[in-house]
């Protein structure tokens, strides 16, 4: 079965504690940026993920590369690992997900062989495929998948909250597992493309526990484990007994390295010192200087231009942000235009509204309108409203000054990017603190402790942030803005009686226009409370040896094309369908 998203793509393109670090993964939380506030280079344009480069002949065995991702993760083990865009270029060489997304924007099986609803999408039903073993020898059978979302649900896990609809999961033959629901879902398949959905070895798990586990994987992907020297390097090799090698799904490399290298310019310099055969960026500075590399032959690029972006998000349970026209009056007072030049934007990404790009069906024209224009002049009249109020929400004075903290982490740009909010900020009268914060403290005050605040309203006014992902909007909208103390993704806190009826409609339709009719809704709602302060779409890049082939041209075992480097947020790619040109 296919299960259709209805997001289309262009050409060549493609959860709080216990789910804390889930975050991670699901809400990378560093802005797009680069450290060159000039921008690019003279010849950046914008990006078009169609203008991918192709594969060239046919595929070829043996090789080894060298990839530079732009950080670190705690780990490899679903349920421990937290991985972002780079963590998961490891993740998907290692395991395989029952579900994963295609370049038409439908969901379709993966490691599993088929997978179907019952009529009220309460209860999905997966078929695996025969004979897969993992890297360990043990077979991969139904019993495991159940064994493994029972380890999944654990207090313990990151994945608690994700899989919290999941009432009970059954093996109704070796290859059969039907997951049932505690509400319907009609985008479920897609909460397992992820870590979620990748299957890991129960013997690992239970000879080595889940820490030594989390340091020593066992999936059924292309790739085995080899050793992880952290911080410095991870090392697979070509997984000889690959159920997927007779359907042309690699592995064609002998051996991957992948190293964390978390400055973005050593990064580039590796690439183009011949360190290394590949290296990641979501900086649009560093993609504009990647473009000019590629322009000169140096490189071949590789982007990706999807759902993710770059943002602000604003916590509507703490004062003065609880209140509308004070969210309404930052709003207005950003220039999204200026934000991207201070970000080395310009010429390669535009400004956002919205959860969902302009080449999604759930675009929307009437939301883009709706979101607050850049008015500093009634911005200012908005802030003075508030400030008058002698019943304002921060308990000060009618009169005295409203204040507001913005954090953000330590990266040059991002650094720019503050000091950008708080000069437009400070014109309208705001008075601004900026606050630089390492990755980790970052996330965990947005996320918030059942110890001191049951609530999970999180610890922080104004937070730079990246929002949005590929997937089924349901999904997303359902993470972002859910109940507060069940969903601890919905950082920005914000709930309504229209998210909760539009979203009820996306759980249980999958009529196209019914569904792009509710994403509207929800997307005007957002607009005029903004809880979400829009910038721009983040680009995701691999700049590669030219000899790397198919980075952004894999494809599902049924010869669908995939999502390029989309996968997850976007800067992720299959490297087991990736070769080197002789």
């Amino acid at each position: 079965m296919t299960y259709r998203t209805n997001r289309r793509r262009r050409t060549g393109a493609a959860v709080r504690v216990g789910a804390a670090l889930a975050a991670l993964a699901l809400a990378t939380s560093a802005c797009s940026g680069g450290d060159d506030p000039s921008g690019s280079g003279d010849g950046a344009e914008a990006v078009d993920p169609g203008a991918n480069p192709e594969p060239q002949g046919e595929p070829q065995q043996g090789g080894s590369l060298t990839v530079a991702l732009e950080g670190e993760t705690n780990g490899w083990q679903p349920g421990i690992s937290a991985p972002s865009a780079p963590g998961f270029n490891v993740m998907y060489s290692i395991y395989d997900p029952l579900v994963i997304g295609t370049g038409e924007g439908s969901f379709e099986p993966y490691l599993a062989e088929s997978f179907e609803p019952n009529e009220d999408f309460t209860a999905w039903t997966f078929t695996l495929r025969e004979g897969v073993t993992f890297h360990d020898g043990s077979a991969l059978t139904a019993d495991v998948v159940a064994q493994n979302v029972a380890v999944l649900k654990e207090p313990t896990s990151n994945l608690a909250g994700v899989l919290s609809e999941v009432a009970s999961v059954a093996a109704v033959d070796p290859l059969t597992v039907r997951y049932d629901l505690a509400r319907p879902n009609a985008a479920f398949p897609a909460l397992l493309t992820t870590t979620a959905g990748m299957p890991f070895s129960m013997e690992n798990f239970s000879a080595l526990g889940p820490e030594e586990a989390n340091a020593e994987p066992v999936g059924t992907g292309p790739f085995v484990f080899e050793s992880w020297v952290r911080d410095d390097r991870l090392t697979v090799t070509a997984n000889e007994s690959y159920w997927g090698t007779d359907l042309g799904l690699g592995p064609y490399l002998d051996e991957i390295v992948f190293r964390p290298i978390p400055d973005e310019d050593s990064r580039l310099q590796s690439m183009l010192s011949g360190d290394v055969d590949a290296f990641q960026t979501l900086r649009e500075s560093i993609v504009g200087q990647a473009q000019d590399a590629a322009a000169d032959g140096e490189i071949a690029l590789h982007t990706f231009l999807g759902n993710n972006g770059g943002t602000t998000i604003l916590n509507t349970l703490a004062a003065p942000l609880d209140d509308v026209r004070v969210r309404q009056a930052l709003a207005h007072a950003a220039d999204r235009e200026q934000l991207i030049e201070v970000l080395g934007g310009t010429g390669i990404t535009e400004p956002r509204t919205q959860f969902f790009t302009e080449d999604s069906p759930y675009y929307s024209e009437a939301v883009a309108e709706a979101y607050p224009a850049y008015d500093p002049e009634r911005a200012t009249e908005l802030l003075q409203e508030y400030i008058d109020d002698p019943e304002r929400s921060d308990g000060k004075a009618a009169g005295e000054p409203v204040t507001v903290q913005y954090n953000c982490q330590p990266d040059p740009s991002l650094t720019e990017l503050a000091q950008a909010y708080q000069a437009f900020w400070s014109n309208i009268g705001v008075e601004v603190a900026v606050n630089s914060v390492d990755q980790a403290t970052h996330i965990g005050n947005a996320v918030g402790s059942p110890a001191s605040d049951p609530a999970f309203a999180g610890d922080y006014l104004a937070n730079c942030w990246r929002t949005s992902a590929e997937g089924d909007p349901f999904n997303i909208l359902k993470n972002e803005f859910g109940p507060v103390p069940l969903q601890p993704l919905n950082f920005t806190n914000y709930t309504s009686e229209t998210l909760d009826e539009q979203l009820a409609v996306l759980a249980t339709t999958t009529d196209e226009e019914a569904r792009r009719a509710a994403v509207e809704e929800i997307g005007l709602e957002l607009a005029e409370n903004v809880p979400v302060l829009w910038v721009s779409s983040t680009v995701a890049a691999f700049g590669v040896d030219p000899a790397v082939q198919n980075l952004s041209d894999w494809q599902l075992p049924g010869g669908a094309d995939g999502v390029g480097l989309g996968l997850f947020q976007g800067g992720s790619t299959m490297w087991g369908q990736v070769w080197l040109a002789e």
